[in-house]
């Protein structure tokens, strides 16, 4: 097995580049919670023109989801930063995430059925990122101790290969070592189509970052991923 790649430090490189080149990047962020986004958007928001998206089906109780789609929008109110964010409401659908996870009940945490679940929401991810015109979408998840950013990041690469063509596929580890590289290439025509931005937020203090914020904010931290699963984690 090689080196494992340094998502975060590749996400800088290329940041850094686009600034240094006097870009500013639109860029689509998906966010599970108001907590995971807060340190995510404190990087992102030195480099690039940043939304939020709210999209997650997994989310079993409608109180719950609304509690957390509330702190986002409370979230980027009161934090300090430099551009305006807007929320993007996804549609509220766990039937989806329901289909998604048939037969796989049973299945543990962390496993082939929560792999699915970082696919479902990122393909409405990229899908929403084309349609508006971004130019990267990128996702919160990589921020959690308990998700695997190499995993995420597949995912996220293999859509944006298939530039928005979303193809269904069941295993969303099945994806060839040349899209399992890590390639941030400059040269893409801007525009032709929305490029998956991987990352590693953890990294860096990026989890204990967002703790600090969190209670700067008094942001509501949960304590499961949100899906009827991972609640009867005990």
């Amino acid at each position: 097995m090689g080196n494992k790649i340094n998502y975060q430090a590749r996400l800088l490189d290329f940041l850094e580049a686009e600034k240094a080149a006097g870009r500013v990047p639109r860029l689509l962020l998906h966010a599970c919670c108001a907590p995971c986004a807060s340190s995510c958007l404190e990087v992102l928001d030195r480099y690039a023109q940043t939304d939020v998206f709210f999209y997650n089906p997994n989310i079993t109780a409608k109180e719950e989801y609304e509690y957390r789609l509330a702190e986002i929008k409370r979230l980027v109110t009161v934090m300090e930063l430099s551009r305006a964010v807007s929320v993007i409401e996804g549609r509220y659908e766990p039937e989806r995430f329901m289909e998604m996870a048939k037969g796989l009940e049973n299945e543990p945490e962390r496993g082939i059925r929560c792999h699915g679940c970082y696919r479902l929401r990122l393909e409405e991810t990229a899908k929403t990122a084309a349609a508006g015109g971004y130019d990267l979408f990128a996702t919160t998840l990589t921020l959690s101790p308990l998700k695997p950013a190499d995993i995420i990041n597949e995912i996220g690469l293999g859509l944006q290969k298939s530039q928005g063509r979303m193809s269904g596929e069941k295993n969303p580890q099945g994806l060839t070592d040349e899209v399992r590289q890590y390639s941030m290439a400059a040269g893409t025509e801007s525009g032709s189509f929305c490029r998956y931005l991987p990352s590693d937020f953890k990294k860096n203090n990026g989890y204990l970052r967002s703790i600090e914020l969190s209670k700067e904010y008094g942001l509501y931290r949960q304590n499961y991923c949100g899906c009827v699963f991972s609640k009867n984690v005990s």
